[in-house]
């Protein structure tokens, strides 16, 4: 087997891992009574992002090799994602908000630094190997992506049919999709083992033997943090966090607002009520596709065209939540799944390749540690948490059917709004001279 096929097999499994719940769990805390809690869930997400990675990174690079700190964090992960499920199923519709929140919020700290322990591991492998990284490694993370889409369709199509487990591609009115229930948790526990079980033998990678020992200050990116002093550069990091207040709003919300209709009678039988988390696939599909397109954007419009672009998928992949339906409108919610992967990639991998550009050797992985914490972290923590109120006010506290369903119109068009203001403000704002030449600098 060649490294490349081993480091392939990792990142499905990696990704595979976060897809078997991220897009369907809102889903499920809606029909067990936590409906207005689904902004918490997901801002945990936001709030570990902030510092468990930099924790994981020092560990990484003072005591356990990547690849065994990358299986580890996954077993405990996998340890709780999997007492999260059980708890579910035996508490049934009577689920207390916080023993569940308590063991998903462990979970969920140890597997947001896997992220970046997987690319370590991907990329310390293939320097090993004598590999290009920049060559070999976005394959690879292409293949994570491919995991997660294959991990929600698998939530999506298996689950109880008069208490026997099948698949289900139809809308029959008798079937249970696991993306409805906790069995979604369990799944995501067993891919997480067997990543802890495949991780033991993978390539070991050697702690640093360098005297230069990265310090917490540095772990944390705490000198990048100097860039403010650069008005363009605290522009780019400010409005970085505003459109990052976008990032994971539709993962929590998306799937239980599409069920909705499954209670419509217009709208029963539908396959797309039926099947959110398929129909969801579809922006990781537009992801994938996407992020090939990015090197010719930047180079002919620049990173501010592009960065617009981004903000302008945003805008159009809230509206048309709020214009679709699944029925004759179902083409608005597939346009708003293939203008996600403008609106996710043109924002992320761009935003990652300017601050790259920007920045110097010292302090450039720092850099891209503030650009994260701004974006996944501070950004997407507030993001969920506005939107948590948003979505209580205008559905939640709703008990006719029609209500909720105007309600959940109302918040897609308030987040459609927002979207276009920053969209607005960055075009005023940030300065920058594009020049064709920037893409060649930064493809190093």
């Amino acid at each position: 087997m060649s490294v490349k096929f081993r480091l392939t097999i990792m990142s499905f499994l990696e990704f595979a891992v976060w897809g078997a719940y991220l897009t369907s769990m809102g889903n499920y805390l809606g029909s067990v009574g936590l409906g207005p809690k689904i902004g918490l869930f997901y801002a945990m997400q936001g709030i570990v992002s902030i510092f468990m990675p930099a924790i994981m990174g020092i560990v990484a690079d003072r005591w356990i090799p990547v690849q065994r700190l990358l299986g580890l964090n996954h077993l405990f992960a996998a340890i709780f994602m999997f007492a999260t499920g059980y708890y579910g199923y035996t508490a049934g519709d009577n689920v207390d908000f916080t023993i569940i929140f308590t063991l998903y919020s462990f979970s969920v700290a140890f597997f947001m630094p896997t992220i970046a322990l997987s690319n370590s591991t991907a990329y310390t492998i293939l320097k090993q190997n004598n590999l290009d990284t920049i060559k070999a490694f976005p394959p690879i993370r292409t293949f994570g992506t491919v995991g997660f889409i294959f991990a929600m369709l698998f939530v999506n199509f298996s689950g109880f049919k008069d208490g026997a487990f099948t698949f289900n591609f139809s809308s029959d009115s008798g079937f249970v999709s696991f993306q409805s229930n906790y069995f979604q948790f369990f799944v995501s526990g067993i891919l997480g083992v067997v990543l802890f079980l495949y991780s033991l033998v993978l390539p070991n990678c050697p702690i640093s033997k360098s005297s230069e020992k990265q310090t917490i200050s540095d772990a944390f990116g705490l000198k990048a943090f100097a860039l403010f002093k650069d008005k363009k550069m605290a522009v780019f990091f400010i409005f970085s966090m505003l459109l990052g207040v976008s990032l994971q709003i539709t993962n929590g919300y998306a799937n239980p607002f599409i069920t909705t209709f499954k209670d419509v009678p217009q709208y029963a039988n539908s396959w797309g009520a039926s099947n959110a988390n398929a129909l969801i696939s579809l922006s990781q599909v537009s992801e994938t596709l996407c992020i090939l397109l990015i090197p010719f954007f930047l180079k002919r419009f620049g990173i501010k065209i592009v960065m617009l672009m981004a903000m302008i998928g945003w805008v159009l992949r809230f509206g048309l939540f709020g214009l679709g339906d699944p029925g004759s409108g179902v083409w608005m919610f597939i346009l708003s799944m293939i203008v996600y992967g403008i609106a996710f990639d043109f924002f992320n991998v761009s935003g990652s390749l300017y601050v790259d550009k920007e920045t110097n050797e010292k302090i450039r992985s720092s850099a891209q540690g503030v650009f994260m914490m701004m974006t996944n972290g501070f950004g997407a923590t507030v993001g969920m948490l506005i939107a948590q109120y948003i979505v209580n006010h205008y559905v939640f506290s709703q008990t006719d059917l029609s209500a909720q369903l105007e309600g959940w119109r109302h918040s897609w068009f308030i987040f459609s709004g927002y979207a276009l203001v920053v969209t607005i403000l960055f075009a005023i704002i940030f300065k920058y001279k594009h020049n064709p030449n920037d893409i060649d600098d930064i493809k190093h």
